[in-house]
């Protein structure tokens, strides 16, 4: 699993989803984690951290925001050479088949579709890691 002093991302338009994943991010013993209200925002502090030599590790987004959507800041990411490799959980009440297969086209890690229980967070948090660890260690 990822290390206690992972950089976590998550991104969400409701405050209260945000202090839900941090609450059960810290019960995993996860602390370091960086809120962002839309993937403008999100993508702001992607690059304002990595400036300072302190790189976000994981991006948790939820699909629909204002100003920027999460599969646009997906796709942001994953066209932008610091951050294409990063980890990237779209958390979200979209279902739909077209939209799961657009985000899996645009290279998500993983799809969690909400609601969500903390075991099921963690199992995908799990998966990611070693999806994660699975690709650098082949690179």
């Amino acid at each position: 699993m990822f290390t206690p002093n992972t950089r976590f991302l998550v991104v969400d338009d409701f405050n209260t989803m945000r202090k839900a994943i941090k609450k059960i991010f810290g019960e995993m013993g996860y602390t370091n984690i960086i809120e962002a209200a839309d993937g403008q925002a999100a993508f702001e502090t992607l690059q304002y951290q990595h400036a300072k030599g302190e790189a976000i590790d994981v991006i948790i987004s939820d699909w629909n925001m204002p100003r920027m959507l999460g599969i646009d800041l997906l796709k942001l990411c994953k066209k932008t050479p610091e951050f294409k490799s990063l980890p990237f959980v779209l958390l979200t009440a979209e279902s739909e088949q077209v939209q799961i297969i657009d985000a899996v086209k645009s290279g998500v890690s993983e799809y969690v579709i909400k609601p969500f229980s903390p075991q099921m967070l963690k199992e995908k948090l799990e998966k990611v890691y070693r999806k994660h660890n699975a690709a650098t260690k082949v690179a």
